[in-house]
């Protein structure tokens, strides 16, 4: 969770103008970061402003220093005003409380006789108050009985046990409880002791009273005085913290919340403490990161550690006021059992922050956790709507409007073709026409996105079970309790495992951060050159779309180039050049590795016999090496990204530095792992007696990982396994499409269309139809789609050619990328926006470049990747 987010989620919604200001500074280290990238000397012309600026160096990072710790300091005098207002306020408050604790300790269990009558008094009033509802409920109904008032009302009672024995609050006091709970708890803890009177005056008090009572009232007070008595009787020995009676229970209560509110209060300050420290920490680490500066730790020794909130001495003085609180607590309800008073009074404060935590907060970490907060206003804490779903047509009907929507429609549509087919013998063979039935409908299906492509696929060994698709090996269908168990026991293929193998592999990469230490340390390389830097995240996007997916890997980079997008010149054909290089060369790496997509796994998973891992890198590198060079070539033809705004001269790229983070333990464990697994991948048909199949291997890192503690249970929940269930509803769709008989009707359709064709002509008519399909829908369900139509077309022609173009329907799922619907790299690098909302790419970008370079890239698979294909043996 980034900082500012966590910021708004740990602070207390009253003191939040309190806190330090993260986000404004950051801002303005941007803008420092901005300064400082125009001290270079380059002159261009800006055509916003109308006027030419020169820019030349005046200062060092020293004079960046000088502007940003101003800033600092007003931020810790602030903090610094704050807290000793509040410590102060909430010593005294503790110091009054102690005082009222021990005054009642002076009183003890004598101070309850005045309550008793007090209490009396007001049930007296109850009676009457009963009495006069109930004839006036028997006049007029409708109005309602009175409320009765509760015994625990403070009611009547206007008296103090001192005057200064409980602190009054102050109006701009804030308290963790409701104001009216507040007023109530005051009053009755003034209630609990009215002053002392002589004997005389009870005396009189008690007869005036007595004679002015009902019979009922007599018999009550009479009742009271005897209880009374019982319970100074079996009290003997009992203070107010441990006898049983109803003054001693209500004291206890009252006192025990007053404890508490003031308990959460003193938690809140002190971790309002903890949290701006690490603000301070946090955003003096970034201006270092950013300025190349060293100012993190002299300012955070000299300055923030030497300032009252933050000095070992206040810290102590809070520690100790909440040990007192907890002390209290246990004197006043735990009998002395100050475990038991800790472990409450930690209950009451988890309590309170998960109240104080609204609604949005709440949902904007769900959604961090889960990957799709984004935007300036979900960091804003505010909640992202969602704009409405248009319909296509409204049709008015007896319950209401009915909204067509396209989803509707689509879902409609393949219902209705999924029911004709079932209807209809278009197939041979019982069991085959079912099982193009329920192909047909999960096409439309997942062709539309009618419904999410997960529950499509959820939904395959559903219909499969249920019409009895599968059969045995002697053509007779099987039963539904036999049909279940084979199609979940061949979803949970190998191949299945390998994928989770993959999503371990690159959660470890990017929770230890190696991916982008060794990314940083690669594009250090770069220099300031456009062109130079264009090619650069190219290939970087492209290899880390390698080992942390095609997913990830556009996400990191465009972390990444922030601080170079933010000091480019307006207007500069660099940026659009840049984000869609990045998202090209992602979609080019998911083809460059086994692991890298899930359309490579479902080549692999159909191939027979499998390829190991250095048959597909001897193909893919080379396709994905050169298909890189002519994109990068194309963009640079396209955009001229070096050339400057104005049309005169050309710009310079800010160099992107190293971190200066060295390798952990625990970095060069995953590292080791990573390569071993990768290593045991590439030789798997050699060690196949040993390990059996390559998701065996994929267990490995999942061991190692989880069980050493570098991956939580929480990265495991995070895995994409709407991907794991996408590939296992394809999985299951080719096993009923072979058990059924409707591949062996299909053979025989291909082998006629193809008879007296030759290898390379299949592929030159296969790669545009591949090109065209992934292009519209997702390169998964393409390939979940195309790659049994490729194994049987392979499968008629001679020489048995099906595992190449297996292999090339896998690497061409991968090109279609002329959309910003073409893929995940696609439709990140189509939301970029820049510091004021626009959009860096249009459907322009897409259409001019990404199809001519899907164009490119399938041509380097159809040529190069066939004949290195065919060296290979394929």
């Amino acid at each position: 969770m980034k900082f500012s987010s966590a910021l708004k989620f740990n602070a207390v919604a009253d003191w939040w103008e309190e806190y330090i200001a993260y986000d404004v500074l950051k801002r303005y280290i941007y803008q420092l970061e901005k300064r400082q990238q125009q001290m270079s000397g380059i002159e261009y012309h800006d055509l916003e402003a109308n006027e030419q600026t020169t820019l030349v160096h005046h200062g060092d990072t020293y004079d960046a220093d000088s502007l940003f710790k101003p800033l600092l300091d007003r931020e810790l005098q602030k903090i610094l005003r704050f807290y000793e207002a509040q410590e102060k306020e909430l010593l005294v408050e503790l110091a009054a409380l102690e005082q009222s604790i021990t005054q009642h300790d002076e009183a003890g269990l004598e101070a309850g006789l005045n309550y008793m009558d007090e209490e009396e008094e007001e049930d007296e009033d109850d009676d009457e108050d009963d009495e006069h509802s109930i004839l006036t409920r028997s006049e007029d109904y409708d109005k309602g009985s009175r409320r009765r008032h509760r015994k625990s009302s403070s009611v009547g009672y206007r008296t103090r046990f001192a005057a200064d024995s409980i602190r009054e609050e102050p109006p701009n006091r804030r308290l963790s409880v409701s104001s009216s709970e507040v007023g109530d708890l005051d009053a009755s803890v003034l209630s609990l002791v009215p002053p002392p009177r002589s004997a005389s005056q009870v005396a009189s008090g008690s007869r005036g009273a007595n004679a002015s009572r009902s019979p009922k009232g007599r018999a009550r007070s009479l009742a009271s005085r005897l209880r009374t008595m019982k319970d100074s009787i079996t009290s003997a020995g009992d203070t107010v913290w441990t006898a049983k009676g109803s003054y001693a229970l209500d004291t206890r209560l009252l006192f025990k919340r007053k404890i508490t509110n003031l308990y959460v209060s003193l938690s809140s300050l002190r971790s309002y403490v903890e949290v701006n420290y690490s603000g301070f920490r946090k955003i003096l680490k970034k201006y270092d990161k950013v300025m190349y500066s060293k100012l993190k730790d002299r300012y955070m020794h000299e300055v923030v550690e030497t300032s009252l909130p933050f000095t070992e001495e206040s810290k102590a003085r809070v520690s100790d006021a909440i040990a007192r609180l907890t002390d209290l607590y246990a004197k006043c309800v735990t009998n002395g059992d100050k475990s038991a008073a800790q472990q409450q009074l930690k209950l009451y404060q988890r309590e309170h922050i998960a109240w104080e935590r609204n609604t949005v907060w709440r949902q904007m970490i769900g959604q961090q956790r889960h990957g799709t907060i984004d935007g300036l206003g979900a960091l804003m804490g505010a909640t992202l709507v969602q704009q409405e779903e248009k319909s296509l047509i409204n049709v008015s009907t007896p319950l209401g409007s009915l909204k067509l929507t396209y989803e509707r429609v689509s879902l409609t549509f393949a219902l209705v073709v999924f029911i004709a087919l079932l209807k209809m013998d278009i197939i041979a063979g019982e069991e085959a026409n079912k099982c193009f039935a329920v192909l047909v409908f999960s096409t439309i299906l997942w062709a539309t996105e009618a419904i999410p492509l997960f529950v499509t696929s959820i939904c395959v060994p559903l219909l499969l079970v249920c019409l009895r698709v599968i059969r045995n090996d002697d053509g007779t269908a099987l039963s539904t309790p036999d049909a279940t168990k084979y199609i979940f026991s061949v979803m949970f293929s190998p191949t299945i495992m390998l994928l989770i193998g993959g999503f371990t592999i690159s959660s470890a990469l990017s929770k230890t951060n190696i991916d982008r230490i060794l990314i940083t340390r690669v594009l250090s390389f770069a220099g300031t050159r456009p062109s130079s830097v264009l090619l650069a995240f190219m290939g970087v996007s492209c290899f880390a779309s390698m080992w942390i997916s095609n997913v990830a890997a556009p996400t990191l980079c465009f972390t990444l180039i922030r601080p170079i997008l933010r000091t480019l010149p307006t207007g500069s054909a660099f940026a659009p050049a840049l984000i869609l290089a990045i998202a090209l060369a992602a979609n080019i790496g998911g083809q460059s590795s086994p692991i890298s997509s899930p359309q490579n796994l479902i080549a692999l998973a159909a191939m027979d016999p499998k390829l190991d891992w250095a048959s597909w890198f001897a193909v893919a590198l080379p396709v994905s090496i050169i298909s890189i060079l002519l994109i990068w070539l194309l963009l640079l033809v396209m955009y001229r990204p070096a050339r400057s705004p104005d049309g005169e001269g050309e710009i310079e790229i800010r160099p992107i530095r190293p971190t200066r983070e060295s390798f952990t333990l625990r970095q060069y464990w995953v590292t080791f792992v990573c390569l071993f697994t990768i290593a045991l991948w590439c030789f798997e048909h050699e060690i196949e007696g040993l390990v059996g199949d390559m998701g065996i291997i994929a267990i490995i890192p999942i061991v190692a990982f989880f069980a050493t503690g570098v991956l939580k249970k929480d990265d495991f929940e995070q895995f994409a396994w709407t991907i794991v269930f996408l590939a296992m509803g394809g999985i299951a769709l080719g096993k009923g499409v072979t058990s059924s008989g409707l591949m062996v009707t299909m053979d025989g359709m291909i082998h006629r269309l193809l008879e007296d064709r030759s290898l390379y002509t299949v592929v030159l008519v296969l790669s545009p139809v591949v090109l065209i399909v992934s292009t519209f829908i997702s390169h998964t369900i393409a390939s979940v789609l195309l790659v049994p139509i490729a194994k049987e077309v392979g499968q008629s022609l001679p020489g048995e050619h099906a595992n190449l173009l297996i292999f090339m329907t896998g690497l061409l799922c991968s090109v279609g990328m002329g959309m910003p619907v073409s893929g995940f790299p696609n439709q990140t690098a189509a939301a970029q926006e820049d510091e004021l909302g626009r959009l860096y790419l249009t459907n322009t970008d897409f259409l001019k470049t990404g199809v001519p370079a899907s164009i490119i890239a399938t041509l380097v698979v159809a040529t190069v990747g066939f004949v290195l294909m065919i060296v290979i043996g394929l």
